[in-house]
């Protein structure tokens, strides 16, 4: 058996992957609030994903430099209205999508702040519905950058 890479070590790519396998676990085990929160960071993932690559095509940035962009952006919310929108201000198509993809998931941000900082819980149908947006929102987002890119239906695995 191949040893995993470390997580740490991983892209931003292979680590929304990870989180996704993760939330197909958990979503089977009936974890729902656990993954509703891998979700989400899937999510802000993708909106980091998005911060790297353009910071990585347009400037001369370090990439430590960049992380702490994201660090000091704050979730998922800052990443967006923080980092990207100025980032993709000349690219306004891409920008309108990345918006209304996050204003599609917005609640299930929402509930992963209530999960993990008010204790809680979420049931099978509002995960469904709430993982649905996020994988969409990851989805669209990364696909502007990788073609073809798609995650597994947690339901399926």
């Amino acid at each position: 058996m191949a040893k995993r890479k470390p997580y740490a070590e991983r892209d931003t790519l292979e680590k929304i992957t990870s989180q996704w396998h993760k939330l197909s676990g958990l979503h089977t085990s009936e974890e729902w609030s656990a993954a509703v929160v891998r979700a989400v960071t899937a999510a802000e993932l993708a909106a980091s994903l998005v911060v790297r690559e353009e910071f990585a095509q347009r400037s001369k940035f370090k990439a430590s430099v960049v992380d702490d962009f994201l660090v000091g952006a704050n979730g998922i919310d800052g990443k967006v209205n923080r980092l990207i929108a100025p980032l993709l201000g000349h690219r306004s198509d891409d920008l309108k999508l990345i918006r209304k993809l996050f204003a599609g998931m917005s609640e299930a941000n929402k509930k992963r702040n209530m999960i993990v900082h008010g204790g809680h819980f979420c049931g099978k149908s509002e995960a469904t519905k709430l993982i649905a947006a996020c994988k969409k929102f990851v989805e669209g987002v990364v696909g502007i950058y990788y073609d073809d890119f798609a995650l597994a239906d947690p339901e399926a695995t």
